[in-house]
């Protein structure tokens, strides 16, 4: 089942399908991080007010706010 990475809770793990926007510079920008299509992708925390979100990517720790990950078409692995 796809989704959006903004969907997932702390622990949960998922594969990314696709990044979906139309806004080239956040789509560069995101594949430049290691975003790229079959990556594992885990979310570790948000922020207390929700944003942003940190996550786990090819063994580093990256921020992205909200309105990226809603961007980020994953499919779930499980926790």
């Amino acid at each position: 089942m796809e989704t959006t990475l903004n969907s997932l809770t702390p622990g949960e793990r998922a594969t990314v399908v696709r990044i979906a926007t139309s806004a080239s510079n956040v789509r560069q920008r995101l594949l430049e991080m290691g975003l790229t299509k079959g990556t594992a992708i885990e979310i570790i925390r948000y922020a207390p007010m929700g944003d942003p979100i940190e996550v786990q990517v090819k063994g580093y720790r990256l921020s992205l706010r909200h309105e990226e990950a809603a961007s980020i078409v994953i499919r779930k692995n499980g926790k």
